[in-house]
């Protein structure tokens, strides 16, 4: 099906490009959203007679996009969810969830702008992609933990497993250092008989004599 690009559209082609796609592509995404029309001869003759002001439309929102872009691009957010002990979350993070995210942190992002190619299902640091504009895009970071303790330590470089490593390693030293008291006591036990038996020694070799 050939249709005319009303924007750039990334790995098919820039704005008024006449491209050849799939028709399920074309009707449930380009047409759908707005990115393309029919290539028939009335839509290419409608769209040479509007390209002007696509694409100062264009020029105006991609400078809106490049202004958020310089306070996005880079940007953490912490997402709470509840998690197992392997890390696997009960759920995953929708683009729903980022957008609404960055959305209550100020930043106006829409959820259909968010980029997840696999549903976000870990606890940890995830890098997503968010395209604010055809031609401007940013990456963010998603600390998804199930506490803001744990999100702190996820973002000083540790993941879920060195922390329960840590964990593990603590409770081990825990009981190393009980066994190694009880076994002071019991030392300690032994010094305090030793006199009495001294004493008992000498008291028989006094009854002997």
């Amino acid at each position: 099906m050939d249709v005319i690009l009303l924007e750039r559209v990334a790995k098919l082609g820039q704005m008024g490009d006449v491209v050849t796609v799939k028709a399920g592509y074309a009707r449930n995404y380009l047409l759908l959203q707005g990115k393309a029309l029919t290539a028939s001869k009335e839509n290419i003759a409608s769209f040479e007679g509007r390209k002007a002001q696509l694409e100062a439309n264009n020029l105006e929102t991609k400078k809106e996009a490049e202004a958020l872009a310089s306070r996005l691009d880079g940007e953490t957010f912490v997402v709470i969810r509840s998690a197992s002990d392997g890390g696997n979350l009960y759920g995953s993070v929708t683009p729903r969830d980022v957008s609404q995210t960055a959305n209550e942190a100020g930043y106006t992002v829409e959820r259909k702008q968010v980029i997840i190619p696999m549903p976000i299902k870990e606890l940890g640091l995830h890098t997503v992609n968010v395209t604010l504009h055809p031609e401007v895009e940013v990456q963010i970071t998603l600390n998804v933990a199930r506490s803001p303790e744990e999100a702190e330590l996820q973002a000083s470089g540790k993941s879920i497993q060195d922390l329960a490593a840590e964990e593990e390693a603590a409770a081990d030293f825990e009981i190393s250092e009980l066994f190694d008291d009880l076994g002071s006591a019991a030392s300690d036990d032994d010094d305090d008989d030793q006199p009495s038996q001294d004493a008992a020694s000498d008291d028989d070799e006094d009854e002997n004599q």
